[in-house]
């Protein structure tokens, strides 16, 4: 079954590499990968409309340098919620509990897990976590004026279906782009 297939060894083989590299390469890549992660983000607060196509894509920063790194992972998680509380602090709700932990999440889980099942897994509970503390303890109105922030069964199922797959999409989206951006890094 395809859910159970495990994932390539690319990414763990890449890791090694990346610890080869020297200290000031490595917070390089860091710093560009939180401030593409932050110019993403912010334009859904700066371009409303197209902005908030763009917005989701902030994930993609935060899962490549996790993949490649852990702990360089958390530090361009931290350091991207640094950047847009200067850039655009309206997106400082949306970031750290959604794109942003799933990058990390997901970037964290290629480290831990091999089976594509327990990574989408990984990255859906986190995003629902996220998201259900968006909607449910701060009020925040993530998904839209149409869902209500009063705890259904109807909402939270349809919240999980819709955070399985789109962990998915991710994580396949982010083995294309590692493949990828593995022969540039």
């Amino acid at each position: 079954m395809y859910f159970m297939k495990p994932i390539s060894d690319e990414i763990l083989l890449s890791q090694p590499i990346f610890k080869k590299y020297k200290k000031t390469k490595k917070l390089i890549l860091v710093s560009i990968f939180s401030s593409i992660a932050a110019i993403l983000q912010a334009a859904g607060g700066i371009f409303p409309g197209i902005g908030y196509l763009i917005s989701p894509l902030a994930t993609a920063p935060i899962l490549l340098c996790s993949m490649l790194s852990v702990p360089f992972g958390f530090m361009s998680y931290f350091l991207t919620i640094m950047l847009l509380f200067i850039i655009q602090p309206t997106e400082l709700m949306v970031f750290p509990l959604t794109t942003g932990l799933l990058g990390l999440g997901l970037g964290a889980s290629f480290s831990f897990f091999r089976k594509r099942i327990s990574i989408i897994a990984t990255g859906a509970a986190l995003l629902m976590a996220g998201i259900m503390c968006l909607l449910f303890i701060f009020h925040f109105p993530i998904l839209g004026p149409t869902v209500p922030d009063s705890f259904s069964f109807l909402t939270t199922g349809s919240i999980s279906l819709f955070v399985f797959v789109y962990s998915w999409l991710w994580v396949e989206l982010g083995l294309y782009i590692f493949k990828r951006l593995k022969i540039i890094v």
